[in-house]
């Protein structure tokens, strides 16, 4: 990874968990800590993605890795029924190079969210 962990502004925080909490579930990324009115969420007990009560992001774009496509298909499938928009569903885009799988969804605040696995089929 070359982000160690990033930070944003969502106008509603608790909506915020809601959504994050089902949509990322598929990923096995998960809330690890809540500091300060900060939610941090990631895997093996390091947040990486926070966020907290404030200023929505302008277009701003995060996509989180999946290690297979069923999990690219889980959280899409999740993050629709969490309440977001379609955005472009699980597919292959070759534009980025042949085996790049992702889907994705228009989250709060307008957030473009993917999910994207970079292996071939298995």
């Amino acid at each position: 990874m070359i982000i160690d962990h990033i930070g944003i502004g969502l106008s509603d925080y608790e909506a915020g968990k809601t959504f994050f909490a089902a949509a990322l579930a598929p990923l096995g990324i998960g809330l690890i800590m809540e500091i300060h009115g900060n939610a941090g969420y990631g895997s093996g007990g390091k947040p990486e993605f926070w966020f907290s009560q404030g200023t929505a992001p302008a277009r701003m774009h995060i996509a989180f890795v999946a290690e297979n496509r069923q999990q690219v298909r889980d959280f899409y499938q999740a993050a629709l029924a969490a309440g977001a928009q379609d955005n472009g569903a699980p597919g292959i885009r070759e534009i980025y190079h042949p085996h790049y799988y992702g889907a994705f969804v228009t989250g709060p605040d307008g957030l473009n969210i993917e999910a994207v696995c970079h292996a071939p089929e298995a």
